[in-house]
This record gives structure tokens, sequence and C-alpha cells, in this order.
């Protein structure tokens, strides 16, 4: 759809690769790495887990939300650039997992190559794709690792807040490196786009700011200011019941726990079990008490 039948630059042309088509490309790169390794030492069961998780988890997941922001609205260059990206991780990777699903990446396969500029009758008679030290690019990495964490972040405050995912965001940063600053300043509308915000403002380090909800990430404060943005008495009478429902669950389990003939009958892991809900529920509790003290202070 977005590729075929369009310039994806594979007869030339200029192409811009945005900071996610560096980024997927470098991916993958160490992908072919980890998973021949894991091939060359027999061990299919991790070969098939690298090959999951990055098609999965960074391919489908992460790089084609990422691809968003230039396909909606990039320029030539930038379309060309990351519609190439798109194909050439595609078919790279249908050559790198066909030795574990042949049938299915032929399939595929036969239709990625002419958009791809490929003239071949089979997949099978393909290179393997191989690690090029060359294509190594830890700076890519490394800017789009810390843009997916602000952006979960973003999204995890939206969902422990009962906040609407369309709704856009203040986003105050305070305590930033130099890098930090950078990749916001670089990246300030992608960032905006991906994470639904209505503006980024990176704050003096001695700046209180308002009321917010904090998060951390590589050493920086990730500030969504909560006024406005809720109903405190019905948030408040929410995370009441919210508390009241896991100390109810936290009763159970310490019930369990001091009955002595449940801990002496029960399998070691049955035990440890329910020790590992317990912690979860009491970090649960403790999450609830301190969005409620942000609410009840708006």
């Amino acid at each position: 759809m977005n590729t075929e039948d369009q310039d994806c630059g594979f007869n030339g042309g200029e192409m811009i690769l945005s900071l996610a088509d560096r980024w997927i490309l470098a991916e993958f790169n160490q992908t072919v790495k980890a998973f021949r390794e894991a091939l060359d030492s027999y061990r299919f069961d991790i070969a098939a887990g690298i090959l999951y998780e990055f098609t999965w988890n960074q391919f489908c997941d992460w790089y084609l939300e990422l691809a968003k922001p230039v396909m909606n609205g990039g320029t030539e260059a930038e379309l060309r650039g990351t519609r190439n990206t798109l194909i050439t991780v595609l078919e790279g990777l249908l050559r790198l997992a066909h030795p574990i699903i042949p049938f299915i990446t032929e399939t595929i396969w036969q239709r990625v190559k002419a958009i791809a500029g490929i003239n071949a009758d089979t997949i099978m008679l393909q290179p393997f794709p191989e690690f090029d030290a060359a294509k190594v690019d830890e700076a890519a990495s490394a800017d789009t690792e810390w843009l997916k964490q602000a952006i979960v972040a973003v999204r995890n405050i939206r969902a422990e807040m009962n906040i609407a995912p369309g709704k856009p965001l203040e986003l105050l940063l305070r305590g930033c490196s130099d890098a930090a600053v950078r990749r916001v300043t670089e990246n300030n509308t992608f960032l905006k786009t991906m994470a639904r915000l209505e503006s980024i403002t990176v704050l003096p380090a001695d700046d209180k700011g308002p009321v917010s909800v904090t998060k951390i990430i590589d050493g920086a404060e990730l500030l969504i200011p909560m006024a406005g943005l809720v109903d405190k008495d019905a948030e408040l009478a929410r995370l009441a019941k919210e508390v009241a429902k896991v100390d109810v669950e936290i009763g159970k389990i310490e019930s369990k726990l001091a009955n002595e003939g449940f801990v002496a009958r029960a399998p070691e892991a049955v035990i440890a079990k329910e020790r590992e809900r317990l912690v979860a529920f009491a970090d649960a509790k403790t999450k609830l008490i301190e969005q409620q003290a942000v609410i009840a202070a708006l």
C-alpha cells in the first residue's frame, strides 16, 4: 500500500533517512549477527527467539509506528528513504527467516522482490544476510532508545492517570543532559506526533514546575502537568476504590502466608509465587497512593 507502485528509491533519486530508518537498519544488522551466531552454535531455539524479537518487537511494533510521521507528511526525499528502508529491511528479514519458516517467506518474497528491483526466481538462491561492521550506528541506536523510553513514559502516565489517548499533553523536561536536550531539539516534531504532545519545554534544573506526574529516564525528569486534565473528585473516588481492591488482595495473601498449615503443605514454588504477588500488590498500592497525592494537590 505504502510501497507498491511508489518510488522506493531502488532506481536512484535523493533519499533522506530518518533517525528511525537509521535505527532499524542498525538493529537489523545486529540481528543478523546474533542470528548467525545462534545458527553456528546449533541453538535453533535461540535463533527463533532472536527472529521473533526483531520481527515483532522492533520492526512491527516500533519501526512501523516510528515511520508514520514521515509517511504522513515527509518530503519526497524522506518518503523515498523510508520506503526504501521498509523494503530493504523486509526483504532482508525474509531471507534471514527463510531457514526457519521457508514457505511463507518464499510467498511473501515473491511479492516484495519486484518492489525491491530484484530479478530472480526464488528466495532460495538469494544470498544469506551477513553482518556488516560498517553499518553499526551506535548514535542512532542510543537516540532512538531514549525517544522510545520517553514515548513509553508519556503513554504510561496516560494509562496510570486515566487520561484519554487522544488528549494533547504538555511535556516538561527537567535535569536533562546535553544529549537529551539535543535529542528533544532534533526530534521535536517527531516526539510530539508519537506521544501526542501539545508542547515540549525544557525547564531549568532548579524550576519546581507545576503539580505533575513524573517519570525518570536516563537521569532526566519527564513531567506531565495535571491541572485541567482530570476531574479531581471523580479521580480521587476511583483511586480510593482501586486502593480498597488492592487492600483486599493483600489481606488474602497475608492470611494465606500466615497460615502455618498452608506454608507447611504447599510446594515452595507456590509459596514463592504468593510472595511475588504480595510484592506486586504492595507496589501497585504505593503507585496508587502516589497518584492520589498528585490529584489531591490539584
